[in-house]
């Protein structure tokens, strides 16, 4: 019996705990049946374990539970194993511990030396259970990182046994978790195996675009550390991949720091100490590295580009640009011969292709040329052969919404996906930029994909403007009043009756339109007025918070006196007048620093710009669609009549169009499209009320940056839309509680038009 028990307790199958001995006829006694009840269970625990962690040894896709798995077998049952030998050993030398007199041995004294056991064996198979949920493939199970946060909270139960067995565990796992990490900051490289648990991970539509997830970082990893992470581990595997000079990558020396700094670190890992320590590590590789790989004058020269090319700081780029895409449509739909394009709502069928829209900004670089050749602004001349080099206007493959994805790190709610994109031209363009090396260790290509979709948000905005303003440059249409012709003809009968046709003629199509100029002049209004708010207030007060903050300005520093001795850098100070002198920024961050703040101002910019506030953006997309319907249906009803002057008044007829009945269509056209420009723009309004209230606690207009912990960077508030609303309300077109009419219209006189 004491065999069979102790061949039991080593996980083997024994008939004598199998057997059923609930029957009243069975040899053992109750207190017997209890105390192999107690030897069946602490049985089951050892076999399952024994399975379990060998599966999981075996099949787990993460490194840190096969680990974890392997330590609880090699280590905590083989120490079980070892007591069951133990007592084996203390039964044969007849220990008194074990025997008692006349040689019997009590199963008392044998099930006693295994109670301390049970506790231990159950929670190890809570532990092997829980990290099952991940074997499989299936990913969404167990990760390490789970693994690590239950071992440390394991720690506080207040069980002694439990808390050794935790601990020693928490040191394998974290170990594990520090290999893979070690590889990560010192050489670029990701794991080789069990990368889908590892925190960085590749986008999925880029590999050279490196994510960090926290779903998978263990709870003692803040998100800056992560943040540092990230940074350090992709910036070193891009010097590794991109195969820079050895004379710019770590050297032994500082290789042997850092790893000497990450064996400091003791079991289990304080947070504290661990943001520390990769602190240390990202500042070493800053001020050794990447300093010297990528300057700063560099990342101000790329960052000066964006804002001027792609946030329309030039503004002679956008018209531009708007200029040779319009016309880009209009020689197609010449070409075409299709006039269905001035009917339609929305995009139409016009096929663009890439060679053309390359061609676009081809032209739109010439005629920027061309201006530029007015000024000696040699800075300008720099930036615009910079610009010529890297931005690309290119057509868009997919849903736009969805290429790359939004800003890294999530630092922002998403950016809508309203398709402004596809306002340009027939087909989703967007202007991107071409991220030259080292500079895609500071700019990410989802950051550009933010660039991209801010751009065509406030271009869209910007290109409706120019083309309801231009309706007015039509002056026969929008002011007609035929004077009598000369004599002798005017003083006759039949030139007085002339001249009264011609203006009846004119006063009947002046009253048509009145409606169409009516609310043209609202869209222009809001549209000017918006388009002030966005670029004047929000663009360029983020651009200036974020400007100071580069440059220092916003740091109170005392007044430094001159350095009277002699042991003065005399070499840095030279760096940094360099510095100063190239770039006009005298206050140095660390390339990291940098990424982070960049980050924080574009998401702080998307979201005041109300581009993460679909509730705004859908409906100024219907409106933006709206406007160009009626800009098209205003040049065909223009067109028509000039076509029925000269079938009236000179006789030439067009055999194969009815003038008339394309006229009367138009005419109903404009009246609903102008209605659905009024409806829309309401709903404009009402949106920007809803997130006004929204946002109730913004300070009032600009602010002063405030600084954060060490001179971080925090986004200036700027923006709040009620200083946008008080303008719109003042116009008196916006009011919601009168119905677009005759007592808006009726304040439009034909000498105000």
């Amino acid at each position: 019996m004491l065999h069979e028990i102790l061949l039991s307790l080593s996980g083997h199958p024994s008939p004598l705990l199998t057997a059923d001995h609930s029957s009243p006829t069975s040899v053992l006694s109750p207190p017997e049946k209890a105390l192999l009840s107690s030897v069946k269970h602490l049985s089951d625990l050892h076999s399952k374990l024994l399975f379990y962690t060998a599966s999981l040894a075996s099949t787990h896709l993460s490194t840190i539970c096969q680990a974890v798995a392997t330590a609880i077998r090699t280590t905590h049952l083989a120490q079980f194993q070892q007591k069951v030998l133990e007592v084996e050993d203390g039964i044969l030398r007849k220990d008194a511990g074990s025997v008692g007199a006349y040689n019997i041995v009590p199963l008392t004294a044998i099930v006693g030396q295994f109670t301390g056991w049970t506790r231990r064996m159950e929670w190890f198979l809570e532990l092997a259970e829980f990290m099952m949920r991940g074997s499989g493939g299936d990913v969404k199970g167990c990760s390490g990182a789970m693994v690590i946060d239950r071992l440390c909270d394991a720690m506080q139960t207040g069980y002694t046994d439990i808390e050794e067995a935790a601990l020693s565990l928490v040191k394998v796992a974290e170990t594990a978790w520090l290999k893979q990490v070690s590889a990560w900051i010192l050489y670029g490289r990701l794991p080789s195996f069990g990368r889908e648990d590892f925190f960085v991970q590749t986008a999925e539509d880029d590999i050279d675009e490196y994510l960090s997830k926290p779903e998978l970082l263990p709870a003692f990893v803040s998100s800056s550390t992560a943040a540092s992470l990230l940074f350090i581990g992709r910036s070193l595997n891009h010097i590794r991949v991109k195969g820079i000079s050895t004379a710019t990558s770590p050297e032994l020396g500082l290789l042997s720091s850092h790893l000497k700094q990450l064996s400091s670190l003791t079991f289990p890992v304080n947070s504290s100490n661990f943001s520390r320590v990769i602190g240390s590590i990202r500042l070493s590789l800053s001020q050794t590295t990447l300093q010297k790989l990528l300057p700063l004058h560099r990342v101000v020269e790329i960052l000066f580009l964006l804002r001027e090319y792609f946030l329309l700081g030039r503004g002679e780029f956008a018209i531009s640009l708007i200029t040779e895409a319009d016309e880009k449509i209009r020689s197609r739909w010449r070409r075409s011969n299709n006039l269905a394009y001035d009917k339609r709502e929305g995009i139409g069928d016009v096929v663009i292709k890439e060679g053309e829209v390359s061609a676009i900004l081809t032209r739109t670089w010439a005629a920027m040329g061309s201006l530029q050749g007015q000024h000696e602004d040699t800075d300008e001349d720099e930036q615009l052969e910079l610009a010529r080099e890297l931005v690309q206007l290119v057509i868009l493959k997919g849903n736009p919404s969805t290429t790359k994805g939004n800003l890294s790190q999530s630092l922002a709610p998403p950016i809508s996906t309203t398709p402004f994109e596809n306002l340009l031209l027939s087909v989703p363009v967007a202007l991107t930029l071409r991220i030259p090396s080292p500079l895609d260790i500071f700019l990410a290509p989802s950051e550009v994909q933010t660039y991209s979709r801010i751009n065509a948000y406030l271009l869209s905005i910007h290109r409706a403007h120019i083309r309801v303003t231009d309706i007015w440059k039509i002056t026969s249409l929008r002011r007609d009043h035929p004077a009598p012709p000369g004599p002798p003809y005017g003083s006759s009968t039949i030139g007085r009756k002339r001249v009264h046709t011609l203006r009846a003629r004119a006063k009947e199509r002046s009253e048509a339109m009145r409606s169409v100029w009516a609310t043209s002049s609202a869209a222009v209004f809001f549209l000017g007025e918006t388009e002030a708010y966005l670029q004047g207030e929000v663009v360029e007060g983020t651009w200036i918070g974020f400007k100071n903050w580069l440059s220092g300005d916003s740091v109170s520093r005392p007044a430094t006196s001159k350095v009277q001795d002699d042991d003065r850098d005399i070499w840095l100070e030279a760096a940094k007048e360099y510095t100063q002198t190239q770039t006009g920024i005298s206050h140095t961050h660390d390339p990291q620093t940098l990424a982070d703040a960049h980050r924080k101002y574009l998401a702080a910019l998307s979201s005041n710009l109300l581009l993460t506030t679909p509730s705004f953006t859908d409906p100024l997309y219907h409106l933006l669609q709206q406007i160009d319907h009626l800009v098209a249906l205003v040049y065909r009803v223009h067109t028509i009549w000039q076509s029925l002057d000269l079938e009236a008044d000179e006789g030439v007829v067009d055999a194969f169009s009815d003038f008339r009945k394309e006229e009367k269509d138009v005419k109903e056209q404009l009246v609903v499209i102008a209605g659905r420009v009024k409806e829309a723009i309401e709903e404009l309004v009402k949106s920007l009320r809803d997130v006004d209230q929204d946002k109730e606690g913004w300070a009032n207009g600009f602010e002063e940056l405030v600084l954060g912990h060490d001179g971080a960077y925090v986004p200036t508030k700027v923006g709040r839309v009620d200083r946008l609303l008080m303008k719109l309300d003042f116009g008196g077109w916006f009011d919601v509680r009168k119905r677009p009419g005759d007592e808006i219209l009726a304040d439009y006189e034909d000498d105000e038009l």
